[in-house]
């Protein structure tokens, strides 16, 4: 059985790297504005982003791949 390397991909660096720079521009118009309810818009933004970028992480294409075997179930 052939192992896969567990390094990320240039296209996965670079979206890992677009959500923590989107990331940290909404926490700094949370921290920079002064309207209550855009603050409060942003903060929710950051926290979306984070579970976005945690479940991309988490959840990789090796891991959703479906090993048939023959002669099972059919």
């Amino acid at each position: 059985m052939a192992t896969k390397s567990q390094r990320p991909t240039p296209a996965r660096e670079g979206t890992v790297s677009t959500l923590n720079a989107a990331i940290e521009a909404m926490d700094l118009a949370e921290k920079i504005s002064s309207i209550t309810p855009a603050k409060a818009v942003f903060g929710t933004v950051v926290i979306l982003l984070t579970i976005i970028k945690v479940c991309f992480l988490l959840f990789r294409d090796e891991m959703f791949q479906v090993h048939m075997q023959p002669g099972i179930n059919g």
